[in-house]
This record gives structure tokens, sequence and C-alpha cells, in this order.
């Protein structure tokens, strides 16, 4: 007989600040409530995420998400068997206001502490949509962070590979600055690209002439830098339809380097021999729905299942952190209060740092 765990989660690793009630039992897992405070207003004119103006906005909302969290589960910190928090990895100033808070709300109740990786509340994100066995292979795609995994349990999975450099959303946001376009990139790329043509710019896909599941994507940025000033040297500026077609050929480059990378990471997934292959893949450039398709064919020709949370849980989220603290909570992992908050944490431990090492520990 399986407990029914509840959880209030904490997410604040970068410009999101929400609270989630997650509640677990024989019949799967259910999200009570979901609170996401975005922050897109006090950033926009910076062009990116300012860490200092996040880490007080999170100090600010915490509170105020936790309260609106269990008023529309209908429930009170009593009604909680543990608070699970983003310990890392993030901006350290918004990690640290999320630990914090959840100290206080453990320290005041004496509910169990539980530190959550950011990307195993992704990695995990699967299980709670779908609940999906392991192992599978999890791409996790977001702004800033990329990599290939086999997700063996809550707290042990495989890298199979990642980017060297810059993650695919971090890409997306800097192509939108380039062409001014509104922040978050994303979004703003994938829609100016569906009025494109794909084909008028050629665009390089990364590493495909080298082997293994590692990406690159910094040098597709210069090389949408150096299309967009050619044109404009030509031209005197951009048109629309110059700009929408630099979208649809950078995002079509970002396409096809992951779908092949996707089938490099399937073969090697694949000689585990899992009972059902599965692969999923989470993390806000999920919800880009080009880079999904493409993912999709490449699931279907190798034979497995493919999966993808909603919309809502593919950008940061405190539900899946309330998740994955259920199931460390399962394996009976908990946290004291000198629980220290993490701007580096690799969910794969033994693999070598991707992108160096320094005093704070391996950046991926």
């Amino acid at each position: 007989m399986v407990q029914t765990l509840t959880v209030l989660g904490l997410e604040s690793s970068c410009d999101d600040t929400a609270a989630a009630v997650v509640r677990h039992g024989e019949n799967g897992a259910e999200v009570l409530s979901s609170i996401v405070h975005g922050q897109n207003e006090l950033h926009s004119a910076f062009g990116g995420v300012v860490p200092e103006i996040a880490a007080r906005a999170h100090a600010e909302k915490l509170d105020t998400c936790v309260m609106q969290a269990l008023e529309e589960a209908g429930l009170a910190l009593s009604d909680m068997d543990a608070v699970a928090v983003t310990a890392g990895p993030g901006l350290i100033g918004g990690v640290m206001s999320g630990v914090m808070c959840a100290k206080g709300i453990s320290a005041a109740t004496g509910l169990p502490l539980i530190g959550v990786n950011h990307l195993a509340g992704h990695a995990l994100t699967p299980r709670l949509t779908d609940g999906i066995a392991f192992p599978y292979l999890m791409l996790l795609v977001s702004g800033g962070h990329c990599q290939y995994l086999i997700a063996h349990g809550p707290d042990h999975f495989t890298r199979l590979g990642g980017t060297i450099d810059d993650a695919p959303g971090e890409a997306f946001d800097k192509t939108a600055r380039l062409l001014g376009l509104p922040q978050p990139g994303g979004p703003s790329v994938e829609a100016e690209a569906r009025a494109g043509d794909p084909k008028r710019f050629r665009f390089p896909r990364p590493l495909l002439d080298r082997p293994g599941c590692d990406l690159s994507f910094s040098g597709l940025k210069t090389a949408l830098m150096r299309m967009r000033d050619q044109v404009v040297a030509e031209k005197g500026g951009l048109t629309r339809q110059d700009r929408a077609d630099l979208c649809a050929g950078f995002q079509q480059a970002v396409v096809d380097t992951l779908a092949e990378k996707t089938r490099r990471a399937m073969d090697l997934y694949l000689n585990e021999n899992p009972a059902e292959p599965v692969i999923a893949v989470a993390g806000g450039v999920a919800a880009n729905s080009a880079i999904r398709s493409a993912l999709e064919t490449v699931c279907d020709e190798k034979g497995g299942r493919f999966t993808a949370p909603p919309l809502a849980l593919c950008t940061d989220n405190a539900a899946m952190i309330a998740y994955a603290g259920i199931e460390r909570f399962r394996t009976g992992a908990r946290d004291g209060l000198d629980l220290t908050a993490r701007p580096r944490w690799p969910l794969d431990q033994t693999s070598p740092a991707m992108l160096g090492s320094g005093k704070k520990g391996a950046k991926a």
C-alpha cells in the first residue's frame, strides 16, 4: 500500500516565484494547486533577467505564493507532510530566498524539509504527469540547461551529453534581442518563424560532424548576427519578412540539431534494453511546437513512446518541485535547517563537468 503524501513545493531559481501543493497516493499524483508569479515586466527593460531584481521580487512574493497555493488547494500547513524547495542550481539570490522561506516554514511547523535539485524537478515531471517508469530517456531543454539524461531513479541520472556553451533557451533569447523582439525570446522567435522561410538563410548545424550527444548553440547566435548585419548592409535595414526568415532559419537549425542528437541518445538508451522505451522532454524550450514535432518523429522512428508535460509544467513551476520532493521523501531523504543554496548542482555527479568547474563546484 502506497502512503498518501501531500507536499508543499517552493521554486525561485530564476525569474518565476512559485508555490504548489501536490498529493501522491495509490492512484498516482495530483496537482492540487500551482501558483506562479512571473517577473517579465521587472526585467523587460534590461533585455534579460537581473539577478538582484529577481532576488528581491522572490523575497517579496514567496509568502503570498504559499498562501495562495494553500488556499487554492483548500488545505493548511498542518495538512502537509513535508515542504520541498529548490536548493539549486540557479541564481543564488533567488535560490536563497526560497530556501530561507522553506526553512522558516519547517522550523515553525516541524514539517520535514526536502531540498530539491531544480533540474531533477524538470527531469521527474513526466512521472508526475504520465506516471512513466524508470529508466527513461530525458531531454532537459530550457533557458539555462540542455542535457540528455537516462533517469534511473529520483537521485540517479546518467548524462549522455549536453551543451558545451549556450543552452537553447539562452540562444533563443539572444536571437530575439538581436532582432528587436520582446523577451522571453523563445515564444517571440517561434511566433515570428511561422511566417518565415527556413531555407532562405543557411545556418550551421553545430557538432553534427562529431560523434556523441554534446551540443553547441553559441555559434548559431553568432551566425544569425552576421546574417542580420549582412542584410542590413545590403538593404539599409530589416524588413518584417527578413526578420521572419532569420527566425525560421535559426529555429530550423536548432530543430535539426536536437533531432539528430536525440537519435544518437536514443541508440545509447536502447542499449540498456528498457522494457518500455520512453523519451520525455521537459523545460521551457519543450513548449516549442517545432521542436516537439521533430522529437516525436525521432521517437516514432526508434520505436519508443514520446511524452512531454503540459505547457504550464514545461516552464519553471513549484508542482515539479513538490513532486520531486515526494519522490525523495519516499526514499527516506530529509534535510536539516543547515540546507544550503547551491548555484551549481549537476544531476550526474560522476561525469566530468561540461562547462568547467570552480570554487562553487561543477557548473553542469
